[in-house]
């Protein structure tokens, strides 16, 4: 297992796993079944995708909100005295006026070959308000020490970003240093074994959704097919090894 070791100047930034919140950020504990509304956690791909990373949490007490008013950036909190230690202080400020940073401060240690990249949280997919802050993807090396800030996407025209105390804030990914990979065509064999493959799944499709198919409240159609072959995938993969 792969070790990501982390130092940082202010304890409260938190770093964890990502979790889904719920009741929270990622919906209501509402079940699998009819006249339930959708929830972003009945997707596996979603819920997988999710908790893939590294939470970040706003470690101040009290809100910054980041607004765009007649194309100008305002970023807007009560600072009050800059801490010990002469960190700058604030510490958020303009990017220009498209962007904004956080002085984040952040050490995250990958083993060789790995990297860290930097994400929108994935509350920032189920947020109505849009107020949920943006981090710009970037991807840090692993000889590279520190993360000096991270870098925020401005508001739109009449938006705002709001960080509350003790809310995630930005996600982060541990992934290949080098992209090493070349995108190709699939020959006629391969092609025709993927195909095979999606055929059975669409044919076969009603009796893996069996005791499962359920409809939202907003009328859609929702199966378990998916969850049905991600546990017998995984299952299969667990006797490969055990074995």
């Amino acid at each position: 297992m792969d070790k990501v070791k982390f130092r940082l100047n202010n304890p409260r930034l938190a770093p964890r796993r990502t979790k889904l919140e719920i009741p929270g950020w990622a919906g209501k504990r509402e079940p699998r079944a009819d006249g339930s509304r959708e929830q972003v956690w009945h997707c596996v791909p979603f819920s997988e995708g999710a908790q893939y990373g590294i939470e970040l949490f706003y470690p101040y007490d009290f809100e910054l909100h980041v607004t765009t008013k007649a194309g100008q950036l305002l970023l807007e909190a009560d600072w009050g005295d800059p801490p010990e230690g002469g960190a700058e202080w604030p510490p958020f400020r303009k990017f220009g006026d498209a962007f904004y940073t956080y002085q984040i401060l952040l050490d995250l240690k990958v083993e060789k070959g790995l990297a860290v990249r930097t994400e929108p949280h994935p509350r920032f997919y189920t947020d109505p308000t849009d107020a949920v802050p943006i981090a710009v993807p970037a991807l840090i090396r692993n000889w590279w020490p520190m993360m000096f800030f991270c870098v925020f996407k401005a508001p739109a025209e009449g938006r705002t970003h709001i960080f509350r105390p003790n809310e995630p804030f930005a996600q982060i990914i541990v992934i290949p240093e080098e992209a090493n990979f070349e995108l190709e065509h699939m020959g006629e064999e391969e092609a025709a074994e993927r195909e095979l493959q999606a055929r059975r799944i669409y044919h076969n499709r009603p009796k893996l959704a069996a005791g499962t198919e359920w409809t939202s409240s907003s009328d859609t159609v929702f199966d378990g097919t998916y969850r049905h072959l991600h546990r017998a995938a995984k299952d299969k993969a667990r006797n490969e090894q055990g074995g």
